[in-house]
């Protein structure tokens, strides 16, 4: 069972995972691989909002997936265009990844972070349909072009980590 509690190590934590974050997330900018023209892009920032649902537990994973989009809005990262799309590129589409812990794991296959991505998946094409009037399948094949790649790498790229990292998972638990 996971503890509940917001003691100082447990908001310390919680504050790497938002630097964690941020850096991946820039890194990403940085090599600027399968960009869209209208936002959306290959993003390695939700690896460690992944990590963190599986390592602290869905509530506090979903807490910090809301916190990066703040982060994202502080340091200019965020291409909203008005209150729909906030909701749904960001705020709905970042807290998914929190609940990856939720959806269990087979061996190194960690359903939770197709789930989730999927969920960001569907979250950004319905903003492309509300905000942009773009038909279903076109809002749906342009967020896919991104969120594919963005989802393969973390299907590779978490549970390897969260192996590597378990040991220290489990000391700051």
């Amino acid at each position: 069972m996971k503890n509940n509690k917001l003691d100082t190590k447990t908001i310390a934590i919680m504050a790497i995972y938002c630097a964690l974050f941020v850096i991946l997330d820039r890194v990403s900018d940085a090599l600027n691989l399968f960009k869209m023209a209208s936002g959306g892009k290959l993003n390695f920032g939700p690896i460690a909002l992944l990590i963190c649902s599986y390592h602290l537990g869905w509530k506090k994973g979903a807490l910090i997936g809301v916190v990066s989009v703040f982060l994202q809005l502080v340091i200019g990262s965020v291409s909203w265009y008005g209150f729909a799309s906030f909701l749904l590129d960001y705020l709905i589409a970042y807290a998914a990844y929190g609940i990856a812990s939720l959806f269990p794991n087979f061996s190194y296959f960690y359903s939770g972070v197709l789930v989730t991505s999927l969920i960001r998946l569907l979250s950004s094409t319905l903003a492309g349909t509300i905000v942009w009037e773009t038909p279903l399948w076109g809002s749906f094949i342009y967020n896919a072009s991104y969120m594919i790649p963005t989802t393969v790498c973390a299907i590779i790229a978490v549970p390897l980590l969260c192996e590597r990292l378990k040991p220290l998972m489990e000391r700051y638990r």
